[in-house]
């Protein structure tokens, strides 16, 4: 339910053809502070203050008047101002004109005059209450829509990010499967080092000769090379490169070793062609 502050801004417009109707509903509201009331003696009139103010919630509308009756005016208010709750005061409360004012006029409640001053302050509370009610849902309704509109887009751009990212990474996958292959292909035997002694990179023909001395990448030159090749290994830190006959797996080989791009913190790499390959 909604607060008296925000009952203050709840605007009502009685449309009736009799000034004394009008008079009994303003004395009815008179210790209302929290509704605004607005009157009007034809439909025609009605309609214009409907046009000029903003936000009113409830019209209450007799049912026979001359020239517009009730059920043609709630029927403009429907169309024109469909949030605005419509109540029929009538005298006539015969079921036809009952079932004309709800299928024609869209009303929220059909009241016989007279009226009793208590049950119609509980119609109009509630019939305010209910305005109040659809506007603020209408406008959560809004905020959703706005918030899936963002996560939608938000959602269309990570999934356009990790596309992205996946194009690229398949393409890095690719670029170092090229590599490995042409390592591979080389017709000599290849090591790559890092500053650390660790070996993080070989071709086949490197895998092949030290078969059965584990999985090689991530291994410490220590544990894999020969001695005369950790004695080359130390030539190439002293000078930045070398080259040298050495034995390794029981095999002489002519070795070539530099750093790469000249830069020691990127490690080196050494090459080992078989003697009378």
């Amino acid at each position: 339910m909604y607060s008296s502050q925000e009952r203050k801004m709840a605007k009502i417009l009685c449309v009736d053809d009799e000034p004394n109707v009008l008079r009994a509903l303003r004395r009815l509201f008179m210790d209302e502070e929290h509704y605004e009331l607005l009157v009007a003696e034809s439909g025609a009139a009605g309609l214009e203050i409907l046009a000029q103010e903003e936000g009113i919630a409830v019209v209450i509308s007799d049912y026979r008047m001359p020239a517009m009756n009730g059920v043609k005016f709630l029927r403009q208010v429907h169309d024109s101002w469909p949030k605005t709750l419509r109540i029929v005061l009538s005298g006539y409360a015969d079921t036809a004109s009952v079932v004309e004012a709800i299928n024609v006029g869209h009303i929220y409640k059909f009241i016989p005059k007279p009226w009793n001053d208590d049950e119609l302050r509980i119609n109009i509370t509630n019939a305010v209450d209910t305005y109040f009610l659809n506007v603020e849902n209408e406008r959560l309704s809004a905020e959703l829509t706005q918030r899936n509109d963002e996560l939608q887009q938000i959602n269309a751009n990570l999934e356009g990010l990790v596309r992205e990212r996946t194009e690229a990474l398949e393409l890095r996958s690719l670029v170092l499967q090229l590599a490995q292959d042409v390592l591979d292909s080389l017709p000599v035997i290849v090591f790559g080092i890092d500053d650390e002694n660790q070996i993080v990179q070989a071709n086949a023909r490197a895998h092949k000769l030290c078969q059965g001395r584990g999985m090689l990448l991530g291994e410490l030159t220590t544990q894999v090379f020969s001695a005369g090749l950790l004695a080359f290994l130390e030539q190439v830190k002293l000078v930045g490169s070398s080259a040298d006959t050495v034995c390794f797996a029981d095999q002489e080989f002519s070795a070539m070793g530099c750093y790469l791009n000249d830069d020691r913190r990127r490690g080196m790499v050494i090459t080992l062609l078989p003697i009378g390959a």
